[in-house]
């Protein structure tokens, strides 16, 4: 059997049958999880049902994948330019695979290392170059590390065989990490938030199965028999339970009275435990909760683009600037590395609007003669022109050669 189509049913471990897969090839795929204190089972079926944990999700796997990913290479370690001739240039950027996108590859590598700690790539190479990127389920690989810390992955293929494979060959893109092997797994860190959010939403739904209504009490004149007990009971049931159901007025005979259960305080709680648990939620992943939907009234930005940018500062910088460093560790050689290659993310197109704060700043440093106009430019990720070398000397100050032409005078 070719690696490649061994390594094919790792990939895809929701690959349809010829009847389609069913949910137990789904729940066969997924880690199953002990109870939590709240009673119910939190594994990666259940947690990605949980809005907030989905949602946090997508703005990190998003966040990243729509970012242009290029290799660039800088020989003097002044001038920068992408390096197209590198094979891992088309990979990053572009395609990895033959049925992926770069965008779909990054989306869901940061999926798999967001909730599960770890992101695994298998690196298939010809002739020594890399020539595909290959994703792997995260529950697939096992790490084993030897006595003298070196690493294998052991990768188990979709028909139950597992092959060994050395640390070179898999790209393991690891989260925030206890021991430097593994990432930690913040679904087991998070469980007990994401487990009562779960039960507080299925609290929630089965009071619309009793058509959003509290319970109460019926009582009737007269001793009924347990026939007609169950008669009455199941008479409620079909004719007035249900959201179907809901605001239709009962009519019973016999005198009968109804005397509803007040939970409007329950449920003003309730309310506030869900939103609680939306915040508990995007502290596991730090992610801000108006990011995800929640109106955050405490936030005191100066204005959107404030909180945008304080978004991309602390939530997505810390992840580019991971998998920036896993690409120049564990992809390029040391020949790379050595002729000044290195991986980026562009992220200057999520700052346009920063960005216009970002050059006042600048413009300021440089008209003082703080910053030369090429070290300007060198903080905007752009190349140095010629002659731009020497500082700016304001008409108002002295002390510096103002272009060549002697010390400015006020």
């Amino acid at each position: 059997m070719k690696l490649k189509s061994w390594l094919s049913g790792v990939a895809w471990p929701f690959r349809a049958k010829s009847g389609g897969f069913t949910v137990v090839d789904l729940q066969n795929a997924l880690i199953a999880g002990p109870e939590v204190k709240s009673g119910v089972a939190v594994n990666w079926t259940t947690a990605l049902q949980v809005s907030t944990v989905f949602a946090c999700l997508r703005v990190l796997a998003e966040g990243i994948a729509q970012v242009p990913l290029k290799l660039m290479v800088s020989a003097d370690g002044r001038v920068r330019q992408p390096a197209k001739d590198h094979p891992l240039y088309f990979l990053l950027h572009r395609k990895p695979n033959d049925w992926m996108t770069s965008f779909e590859l990054r989306e869901m590598m940061v999926l798999h290392a967001g909730l599960t700690g770890n992101a695994y790539c298998f690196v298939s190479r010809v002739g020594g170059r890399i020539a595909e990127l290959i994703p792997l389920q995260p529950g697939d690989v096992t790490v084993k590390v030897a006595d003298d810390w070196s690493r294998t992955y052991v990768v188990r293929s979709r028909n139950g065989t597992s092959q060994t494979f050395p640390a070179d060959a898999i790209w393991h893109l690891r989260g925030p990490s206890w021991n430097g092997v593994l990432g930690a797994d913040v679904l087991k860190l998070a469980r007990e938030a994401v487990g009562l959010s779960i039960a507080t939403e299925a609290h929630h739904a089965r009071q619309h199965a009793n058509g959003a209504k509290p319970g109460g009490m019926l009582s009737v004149e007269g001793a009924l028999t347990d026939a007609q007990h169950k008669q009455l009971r199941k008479w409620i049931d079909d004719e007035y339970r249900g959201v179907d159901n809901d605001g239709k007025t009962m009519i019973v005979d016999r005198n009968a009275k109804w005397t509803g259960i007040s939970l409007s305080g329950v449920d003003a709680q309730h309310l506030e435990t869900r939103r609680f648990q939306i915040e508990e939620v995007c502290r596991f992943f730090r992610v801000m909760p108006i990011m995800v939907g929640l109106s955050d009234k405490a936030a005191t930005y100066a204005s959107a683009e404030q909180m945008f940018l304080a978004h991309v500062v602390h939530t997505l910088t810390p992840w580019y600037e991971r998998i920036e460093q896993s690409i120049d560790a564990f992809l390029l050689t040391d020949a790379d590395r050595r002729a000044g290659h290195y991986a980026k993310f562009i992220v200057a197109g999520l700052l346009r609007g920063a960005l216009k704060d970002t050059a006042e700043y600048i413009y300021r440093l440089v008209g003082i003669g703080v910053l030369t106009r090429n070290e300007g430019r060198d903080a905007l990720d752009k190349n140095p022109i010629d002659g731009l070398d020497e500082p700016l000397t304001p008409v108002n100050l002295g002390g510096l050669d103002n272009q060549g032409g002697g010390n400015a005078s006020t």
